[in-house]
């Protein structure tokens, strides 16, 4: 299964998140804000970011930003999972090169659609030469 990093401030949402991922097998990476999902992110290179948007110092936003500017992590999918429910907040998020935005409570099943495609999307790894 996949590799998951959740970016979120509360430790509510995130243990709800992780939960769901975990139960179906996927294995699951943690931050609780903004600047250091976007280190994790480079360290750990995961298949896909669950970016909450409000969140104290870098917001998710600008960690989105950042991400998608960073040849290394650019590939990355990013999935905002947010409370913000507006049209605008949408716009913003696609602009900063998020593939997808998912509103809280997070419902299960559209979680999974959601990820199931933005996983489908991500370019594959290059190939290692074979020896």
């Amino acid at each position: 299964m996949a590799r998951i990093l959740i970016v979120d401030d509360s430790p509510t949402e995130m243990s709800k998140m992780a939960k769901m991922l975990e139960k179906s097998g996927h294995e699951v990476l943690q931050a609780t804000n903004g600047a250091d999902g976007v280190a994790l992110a480079r360290q750990e290179k995961p298949d896909a970011v669950l970016m909450d948007i409000v969140m104290p110092g870098l917001n998710g936003f600008q960690a989105t930003r950042q991400l998608m500017k960073d040849p290394e992590t650019s590939a990355i999918p990013v999935i905002v999972v947010t409370t913000k429910d507006q049209e605008t907040d949408r716009v913003w998020a696609k602009r900063q090169g998020a593939v997808d935005y998912i509103t809280k409570p997070v419902d299960e099943v559209l979680l999974f659609q959601t990820l199931k495609k933005a996983l489908a999307t991500k370019p594959a790894s290059p190939r290692q030469p074979d020896a």
